[in-house]
């Protein structure tokens, strides 16, 4: 499925939840991997500020994109965040949602 840019060029964005490893399976705890790089994927809540509006995001990012001791409350730029729609069927029920990535976060504002 197509993936779409998202501008937060003019919000604020702090961090809400600190990253926590994204899994593949929850079952066998297999962390996810970034399929081009391998790197391991996390999991930050960014809250997002923009023309007065303010929304939680889980975005998921490869652990290279985020810096150390990445806390709540840390301002934070998003790097390369982009958000695509999804859809699968588990156990009969359709499910679907929007998933967000990001390349990399960094600190300040």
């Amino acid at each position: 499925m197509p993936s779409f840019k998202i501008d937060v060029s003019t919000a604020v964005v702090f961090v809400a939840t600190a990253p926590a490893p994204k899994l593949a399976n929850k079952q066998t705890g297999e962390r996810a991997v970034d399929r081009e790089t391998g790197a391991g994927l996390s999991t930050v809540g960014l809250l997002i500020s923009d023309e007065g509006e303010g929304n939680l995001y889980q975005v998921t990012i490869p652990e290279t994109g985020i810096p150390e001791g990445l806390a709540p409350g840390t301002p934070v730029r998003v790097i390369g965040l982009k958000a695509r729609d999804w859809e699968n069927e588990f156990n009969g029920q359709k499910r679907h949602g929007i998933s967000f990535r990001a390349v990399a976060v960094t600190a300040g504002a």
